[in-house]
């Protein structure tokens, strides 16, 4: 390679590749000219195609007379993909495409056999084996191939159409070819529906003749059945005895009702006679007229010795005339009280003579009713069986009318119709010629364009040497004597420390010393803005004077906006000290060891709007027994804050993997005294662990010097 020793590492340089490109632009334009000039030829040379199509659309078709309220059995279910699947196989049958191929006579075309006219590349083919004669097969079966090799039949996406496209060098045979296709279809569709209709009609009328037969046999066995047990029908579905004893029941009760208000009445007056009562408040007196006039006659007499008695002495003839009246009536009334009681009495026991005689009719027609209703289980049986066979008699003839209905071809239409028709093509469909030019030439400048750079890179000249030495870092205390030198550019961030550290010339002009940290609490306070983390590892090296730069991190977060909260797992309490105002607040510990609960131990920071979350005043070992609940804790803390910060103090590797089971968390080295050795110790441990996102955080706003990462 061109300036390129066999130990250096290379790179390819871009710049170089398209500078080749370009300055043999020419050669380029040139080939490319000439691949669209090939690729017009070619496709001027090529006999054009043409295709055409006619679209079918699949749906239930019924005469118009026909009565959309029938359950036709011939018709299925149209409009599932299923069926639309078999009907697009259906186009395809050879049956369809044999009868297209006759009535179009395209036999008689050479385009459908190829075979007979040959070709020379066939026949070396042929002579070498490779391919086979296709002389050999039948010419109709040479014509189906061509055939189908040019027919396409396709269900339209998310319809019920299927697509009929055909492509022939004849623009007419490739708009009629289609359409006989849909014409052949449609009257194989409704000839099938003729056939089944025939086919109905042909086996339902001997049916119909030995069902008709078979329903006479079975009501004629009902009718005997009747006549030989006596089980007459009645109006109201039951036998007559039933009928009989029905009616006797209701005519006792009637009775046993009469019997029992005659003997009541007769009572009433008995004692009313006992009684020396009055009985013309009776209902049986009352209505007698007899009754009604002696009455009558009692209340005249009566008022007649009223008005004498004012008149006359009680001795008067007179008066004692009609006191002599009036005892002759009440005697009267008396005796005629004694016939309506006899009338009475009378009445019950003829009504008790009815009951007797029911109750002994009753009894006989029992006896008689359960005979009848053992007959009638063996007329029920004969009745079932001749309904059955009368309900499948008029189930055939029904069929049987509907079938015979559609015998006629314009009565059963095919389950599908033509919704586009192909039309003659204008334009071929193959070749395209726009489209294959362009094509080509931008395949050929690109296969140019390719092979000028692989020439380039084989040659050696689009290949760069990288310098890849680095000198080794010097220690911190010469960093500090020497902070007047010419200060080292760095391309590395605050997420990532783990970048190779590249110095410039020696001769570049030496940085101001204030320029600022990369590592300061604000720098790393951005990055943790802009990273979106959740939560954030803080490890303090150096004790208590990091976990201090973890609170003034924690305070500079807030003061942006960010919702933060702290956890100190430190052992000393020292960011409790700084942002508690209780040093006995439930906290970390007793939450553990579950002596509190989990929103008694969040707090507000005494100097921002940061929370704080204490260490706690429980026992640190047996808090530390439930450490497995830290990663839920951390977990319900991440779905409430922007960021969560944890300051584990001087914590190792396997402390921090007991936090959370994620890799994939920010780990802040807070040392705001820069030890290099234990920086590069830690950095390297973490990075063993599989933490890749590692970030140092200095408290001292002038350390502007980067620390290169040395291997384990």
């Amino acid at each position: 390679m061109s300036g390129v020793t066999g130990n250096q590492d290379v790179d390819i340089d871009l710049g170089q590749l398209v500078r080749a490109v370009w300055a043999r632009r020419l050669k380029v334009l040139a080939v490319t000219l000439i691949g669209a000039g090939v690729a017009f030829a070619g496709a001027k040379m090529i006999s054009p195609k043409y295709s055409a199509e006619t679209r079918l659309l699949i749906e239930q078709r019924a005469p118009a007379f026909a009565n959309t309220q029938s359950n036709d059995g011939n018709a299925g279910p149209l409009l599932d993909e299923l069926n639309i699947a078999s009907q697009v196989q259906l186009l395809q049958s050879a049956d369809i495409i044999k009868q297209v191929i006759n009535s179009e006579k395209l036999y008689e075309l050479p385009e459908f056999d190829d075979a007979v006219k040959g070709s020379a590349l066939s026949d070396i083919l042929v002579a070498l084996h490779i391919k086979k004669n296709p002389l050999e097969n039948p010419p109709e079966e040479r014509v189906i191939d061509a055939f189908i090799k040019r027919l396409q039949v396709y269900q339209v996406p998310g319809s019920r159409v299927i697509g009929i496209t055909f492509t022939s060098k004849d623009p007419k045979i490739a708009a009629r070819i289609p359409n006989a296709m849909a014409n052949v279809y449609l009257a194989t569709q409704s000839g099938a529906k003729l056939d089944t209709n025939s086919e109905a009609t042909r086996w339902l009328e001997p049916e119909i003749e030995s069902l008709r037969q078979k329903v006479n046999d079975a009501e004629q066995k009902v009718a005997e059945y009747r006549a030989k047990h006596g089980l007459l029908p009645t109006n109201g579905g039951s036998n007559f005895p039933q009928q009989q004893l029905n009616d006797i029941s209701v005519e006792l009760t009637r009775v046993r009702g009469e019997k029992a208000n005659a003997e009541a009445r007769a009572q009433s007056v008995r004692n009313a006679l006992a009684s020396g009562e009055a009985s013309d408040t009776l209902p049986d007196i009352m209505s007698s007229q007899s009754m009604q006039r002696l009455k009558a006659t009692e209340s005249g007499l009566q008022s007649q010795i009223s008005d004498l008695s004012t008149s006359l002495l009680n001795n008067h003839p007179k008066l004692k005339s009609l006191r002599a009246q009036l005892a002759d009536i009440k005697t009267q009334i008396r005796q005629e009280t004694q016939k309506i009681l006899a009338s009475v009495e009378s009445e019950a026991k003829v009504a008790g003579l009815r009951a007797a005689e029911l109750e002994r009719q009753s009894g006989t027609l029992r006896a008689n009713s359960a005979q009848a209703g053992e007959d009638e289980v063996g007329l029920n049986a004969l009745q079932r069986e001749a309904n059955a066979q009368r309900q499948l008699l008029e189930t055939y003839l029904a069929r049987y009318r509907e079938a015979a209905s559609r015998a006629d071809s314009n009565s059963s239409p095919a389950d599908a119709r033509i919704v586009s028709r192909a039309i003659e093509p204008v334009d071929p469909y193959f070749p395209k010629v726009v489209p294959i030019v362009a094509v080509a030439a931008v395949a050929t400048l690109i296969m140019s364009a390719i092979v000028i750079m692989l020439a380039e890179l084989f040659s050696g000249r689009a290949l760069r040497p990288v310098d890849g030495s680095v000198e080794p870092a010097a220690p911190i205390e010469e960093k500090t004597q020497a902070a007047a030198a010419p200060k080292a550019k760095r391309d590395v961030k605050p997420s990532m420390l783990s970048a190779p550290v590249e110095e410039e010339p020696a001769q570049q002009a030496p940085a101001p010393l204030e320029e600022e940290n990369e590592f300061s609490i604000s720098s790393v306070a951005d990055y943790l803005t802009s990273s979106r983390a959740t939560l954030a590892v803080a490890i303090s090296p150096t004790g208590d004077d990091g976990s201090a730069a973890t609170v003034s991190l924690a305070r500079a977060l807030a003061d942006v906006g960010q919702r933060v909260v702290l956890v100190d797992m430190t052992g000393s309490g020292y960011p409790t000290e700084l942002m508690g105002d209780d040093p006995n607040a439930p906290g970390v510990t007793d939450l553990l060891c579950g002596a509190a609960a989990f929103g008694e131990t969040i707090h507000g920071d005494r100097d921002s709007d940061a929370h704080l979350i204490p260490q706690g005043i429980s026992d640190i070992r047996q808090a530390m027994r439930g450490a497995d609940r830290l990663s839920l804790l951390l977990d319900a803390l991440s779905s409430a804050y922007d960021l969560v910060i944890v300051e584990c103090g001087a914590a190792d590797v396997a402390g921090v993997s007991r936090l959370t089971h994620s890799k994939d968390v920010e780990i802040i080295l807070s040392m705001p005294d820069v030890i290099e050795e234990e920086f590069v110790f830690a950095m390297t441990e973490f990075e063993k662990a599989g933490y890749q996102r590692v970030v140092l955080m200095s408290g001292d706003e002038t350390i502007a010097e980067d620390l290169p990462r040395r291997a384990a």
